[in-house]
């Protein structure tokens, strides 16, 4: 399973790192990021979760 992050839609909210911060992380520029290759097994319904919370809906997770 794979995250991304279409970050110019991003509002820098946090949420996403908030909820899962195994796959999301704030950039230095304030917006968030994806800094995992693969979303770890163990973590996927939290990644999940993260995707569906986005108040702006630029989280995919496939």
């Amino acid at each position: 399973m794979k995250a991304m992050i279409d970050r110019d839609g991003c509002i820098g909210c946090e949420l996403c790192a908030t909820i899962c911060p195994d796959v999301f992380r704030m950039a230095d520029d304030g917006l968030a990021e994806v800094w995992v290759d693969e979303v770890p097994q163990d973590v996927e319904e939290e990644a999940i979760e993260a995707r569906d919370s986005c108040p702006v809906s630029v989280i995919d997770v496939e």
